[in-house]
């Protein structure tokens, strides 16, 4: 999250948004969320139906809910998928840059 928080200026500047799911009751996760001053999108799921709806992992004996980054543009179709296999199992932001990065090359190439 650190990382999240650290690059979301890089994130505003290529016109994309970074919406985090959190699984956890809203007192748990509005205390997280202000406690580390996180100025990305923050979305309660405690029911987990976002995360169920994009596939996120659930692993019992690894502490539950695996990481997943997903990518989607503005047409709503994801273009970019990582599921995690263990809690710090997580792309490196440069690589998420890039992708937008060309993403919106390939929307500035348009007709």
């Amino acid at each position: 999250m650190a990382q999240l928080r650290h690059n979301y200026p890089e994130f505003r500047t290529r016109n994309a948004e970074v919406l985090v799911v959190g699984p956890d009751e809203p007192k748990v996760f509005r205390s997280y969320w202000e406690s580390q001053s996180l100025p990305m999108v923050g979305l309660l799921d405690p029911d987990h139906r976002v995360a169920d709806l994009y596939g996120q992992e659930v692993v019992a004996w690894r502490l539950g809910r695996m990481p997943s980054v997903l990518v989607i543009d503005l047409q709503g179709q994801v273009r970019f998928v990582h599921y995690g296999r263990s809690m710090r199992d997580i792309p490196k932001v440069s690589l998420i840059l890039s992708i937008l990065d060309r993403m919106n090359q390939e929307r500035a190439s348009r007709p």
